[in-house]
């Protein structure tokens, strides 16, 4: 892909944080980079099933959405919005996974609300938003929300809202990264994204 356009739609990409770290602003996130690999941290499906994610993306090139969990509105309509474009992009030789802090139970809840085709997974501990360098700490005023929605788990993190694309190695090939929970990379935006993904590797 050309430069300028990973350029036009990579909203972050700052680099001056360790992986280790969480810091307390969405601003000030590290994430993994185009070219790096995702972890290989074992997620739990909705159905309570457990599986690798190198395991999950080794099926087919894979579309990562990061979202805060079923309780925030422009995460619902984030996931409907791409939940409508499902088919287009699986066409494209794409599968859709996202992950959000909320329980298998809660994640069953949005599958059922919003009427999704792909899988949800359970990141309610925050291992894999803090492997992808895009957990902060949530405002004090979310933690018993949190909690709750986890099943107790979280420790207080909030993902920055994200959109990877990685091929069947788990290398990243794309990503969108937004502080600003209310600013999302539209379904037609993507589309867009995957079909010149798809040139470049002709």
């Amino acid at each position: 892909m050309k430069n300028s356009l990973v350029t036009t739609f990579i909203m972050l990409m700052f680099v001056g944080i360790g992986y280790a770290q969480v810091p307390e602003k969405a601003q000030d996130v590290s994430p993994l980079l185009i070219s790096e690999q995702i972890p290989g941290i074992p997620m739990m499906a909705m159905n309570g099933d457990v599986a690798s994610l190198l395991d999950i993306v080794s099926e087919k090139k894979t579309i990562m959405l990061f979202y805060r969990g079923g309780w925030c509105p422009y995460c619902n309509a984030h996931l409907s919005d791409l939940g409508e474009k499902e088919q287009q992009i699986q066409d494209l030789g794409y599968q859709i996974i996202a992950f959000s802090p909320d329980s298998p139970d809660r994640l069953q809840v949005s599958i059922a609300e919003e009427g999704l085709g792909y899988t949800l997974f359970s990141d309610a501990d925050g291992a894999l938003m803090k492997a992808m360098g895009i957990a902060f700490q949530a405002p004090e005023r979310y933690n018993k929300m949190l909690s709750k929605h986890s099943d107790d788990q979280n420790p207080g993190l909030l993902p920055v809202p994200a959109v990877f694309v990685v091929d069947t190695h788990g290398t990243i090939l794309f990503e969108y990264i937004s502080p600003n929970y209310k600013q999302r990379m539209s379904g037609d935006m993507l589309l867009d994204v995957l079909e010149h993904l798809n040139k470049e590797a002709e």
